[in-house]
């Protein structure tokens, strides 16, 4: 037989036609690279500024006063609040409210005048390196630059070839910037988040294009049993994963584990919960397999990106944080680098959980709902 183009031309247009009538698959072509530029051109930075900072000021000299004003004019620092003692600089630093704590000690002013080179401590959440990397290296400058002024006339005996004021720079939980401390914990999230999805997501259109769903169907059984009997098994999966990733990232990485792994564990049944209640919703309202997996493609791409598992979270635009705001992943990679690097208790990561719980019960709700629908 004869090459025909009229016979390709024919199989060409049955295509086109197949293709305008899967309109899910058209709006994903289209959305998912729109999404993807516009995730990348506006959202992601790689160099945040306007980092939240805590201040604890023991003396309220001038020269300390102007020392807090040139980190906050180089942009890189935000002070959003003021702290009486160490202890709590450090609690708000290991429940992530913010990035840096700034102790200005006592005497300060009076160790300047004499020319004694007192000293500014800075501690920063080093867990994620590239978020607090460039604003390290700008602290030197800000600091140097911000006396200059002063010294003159009696003080001018101070602008010799030693800075005037000593910096003190303890970058905490990840002291020295191990990329893989930031990443392998963030891994667990974002392989559970895309693995749960993926594979509830074809649960149900499985049923349906195999031609078991009508035995399904007839079952004396509720849609809530019937999910839960389709999630348990993967809830069971999920912990094998974690309990795997968890080995490896000790092991190969040498990813430190400083809080409990009972209470992570416990917090991770939340998250699979969360996330394979979402892919049975997902399953419910997808026709086919394929449409399944486009589904859990477009909402596995903002987990990524507007997590904070990429990119700085606080490097994003208020619009994108706030997106952010509404993933499980978002509130989960908080809560597993808090424990494992930071050895953060329950008390430091409720605040993260009921977020990913209040998720999961929204989740549920829908994939019930969508069920029923299916059922009928």
């Amino acid at each position: 037989m004869k090459f025909s183009p009229s016979r390709l031309w024919a199989i060409v247009v049955k295509e086109f036609v197949q293709m305008r009538r899967d309109r899910l698959t058209l709006g994903m072509m289209a959305g998912i690279p729109v999404l993807q530029l516009l995730l990348f051109g506006y959202a992601i930075n790689a160099n945040p500024k306007h980092l939240p900072t805590a201040v604890l000021m023991a003396d309220n000299g001038p020269q300390g006063r102007t020392l807090l004003y040139a980190l906050e004019n180089s942009s890189y620092f935000d002070f959003v609040r003021r702290v009486k003692t160490e202890p709590e600089g450090r609690r708000l630093l290991a429940r992530g409210d913010v990035q840096f704590v700034v102790n200005i000690p006592e005497n300060f002013t009076r160790d300047f005048l004499r020319g004694a080179r007192p000293a500014i401590l800075v501690e920063a959440d080093a867990t994620d390196p590239v978020a607090t990397v460039n604003a390290l290296a700008a602290l030197n400058a800000a600091v140097n630059g911000a006396l200059k002024n002063d010294l003159k006339g009696p003080l001018a005996f101070l602008s010799g070839t030693a800075p005037p004021v000593e910096l003190q720079i303890h970058a905490l939980y990840n002291p020295e910037d191990i990329t893989a401390y930031n990443i392998v914990p963030g891994l667990m999230g974002t392989i559970l988040t895309m693995t749960m999805i993926a594979i509830t997501g074809l649960a149900i259109t499985r049923e349906r294009e195999s031609g078991t769903m009508e035995n399904l169907l007839s079952m004396p059984t509720r849609p809530l049993e019937v999910m839960i009997g389709k999630i348990v098994p993967y809830i069971l999966v999920g912990y094998m994963q974690m309990a795997l990733i968890l080995l490896t990232a000790r092991l190969l990485f040498r990813v430190p584990m400083a809080g409990s792994i009972a209470l992570l564990m416990a917090v991770t049944f939340v998250f699979i919960v969360a996330n394979l209640a979402m892919g049975i919703t997902f399953s419910t309202l997808a026709t086919t397999q394929r449409q399944a997996m486009q589904m859990s493609m477009f909402f596995f791409l903002p987990n990524i990106l507007l997590s904070g598992f990429m990119f700085p979270f606080r490097g994003m635009p208020v619009w994108a944080q706030d997106i952010g705001e509404f993933l499980p992943l978002t509130h989960f990679l908080r809560i597993i680098r808090g424990i494992l690097l930071k050895g953060n208790g329950f008390t430091d990561v409720v605040r993260e959980l009921w977020q990913i719980a209040l998720f999961a019960i929204v989740a549920i709700a829908l994939s019930v709902k969508s069920f029923r629908r299916t059922l009928d």
